[in-house]
């Protein structure tokens, strides 16, 4: 007898589920009207923000590569070409191999380089060193400084007269000048930046690993760079994903430094210079630099699509 109210009350209680669906009705139906529209813009305007400042330049830009406009004159006399840009590009265009060429060993450089000092420094970092805080903001500062800047300040370090670096090594190099090694210098100054900012990703990453998988591998016997790349990295998946496409993005988009330089001429041709010395520069090849733009635009989709789909699946 004294069973049986348990046995009432476990049959009154009703399934999670049920009760989980019922919640989110009874929310639903507590919203207002007001709550609904501000949900509703609250989606609507930064969808219309990105469609409008970055789809459709997007698509204008694909759509302006297969056209011969100079930019001057109505809309009504542009005269589509098809193919014809990006047939010049490859075929009639000289700077385009060097920058093709300047780009891959941007990413080579800042992938190999760059990126895995940047994760060494993470790591220290994330061992709560003495001062970590004080290395910490001092490593990221360049991050928060733009690249034209940077440029600027790595000018007064590489110049050849009274610049810091040949004063140290006693030398009286054009560092910015000479086409031979200012894709070089230009790259120093790029990867200073870089590392500062795969630091930060990385550090997040490790604060976000479970201690206990470090603890059961240092009671398995293994050592700590072992448990480092057979349980921490791999755990570190997506920000591993993270950090291949912010690289790959990075050594895309880097314009500003080259054209603080030089203008991305003479040893610095890059596929983003390139774009603005026919769009706005004084040749005004809009269709020319759209098609420039648009294979830029396929490279980098190429790994954003990789990254959304990796986060998409570990959604699931």
């Amino acid at each position: 007898m004294s069973d049986l109210p348990l046995i009432q009350a476990d049959r009154a209680v009703p399934p999670p589920a049920a009760t989980t669906t019922g919640g989110r009705r009874r929310r639903l139906r507590l919203l207002s009207r007001t709550d609904r529209v501000v949900i509703t813009l609250m989606v609507l305007v930064p969808l219309l923000l990105v469609t409008a400042l970055v789809w459709l330049p997007a698509l204008a830009t694909v759509v302006l590569s297969t056209t011969d406009w100079d930019g001057i004159g109505p809309l009504s006399d542009i005269d589509f070409v098809g193919g014809r840009n990006y047939s010049d590009v490859v075929n009639i265009y000289p700077p385009f191999v060097p920058a093709v060429q300047h780009n891959l060993l941007w990413l080579t450089v800042l992938f190999l380089v760059a990126t895995p000092f940047g994760m060494f420094l993470a790591v220290l970092l994330d061992k709560e060193l003495r001062g970590s805080r004080f290395y910490q903001t001092a490593l990221y500062l360049p991050v928060v400084l733009s690249l034209a800047l940077i440029g600027f300040v790595w000018q007064l370090l590489y110049s050849r007269d009274q610049g810091l670096v040949n004063a140290v090594l006693g030398t009286n190099v054009d560092w910015y000048g000479d086409p031979g090694v200012n894709i070089w210098a230009v790259m120093v100054a790029s990867g200073w930046r870089h590392v500062g900012y795969i630091m930060l990703l990385y550090l997040a990453g490790l604060k976000g690993v479970d201690p206990s998988l470090r603890e059961a591998a240092a009671v398995d016997g293994a050592s700590e760079v072992k448990s480092f790349f057979r349980v921490v990295f791999p755990v570190m998946r997506p920000i591993n994903i993270i950090v291949l496409v912010v690289t790959v993005i990075e050594s895309l988009r880097a314009f500003d430094l080259v054209w603080v330089v030089n203008k991305g001429r003479n040893g610095l041709e890059l596929l983003s210079a390139l774009v603005t010395q026919n769009v706005v520069g004084e040749a005004s090849r809009i269709g020319f630099g759209s098609a420039l733009a648009t294979i830029m635009l396929v490279v980098s989709l190429v790994f954003i699509t990789i990254y959304l789909a990796t986060v998409m699946r570990e959604d699931r």
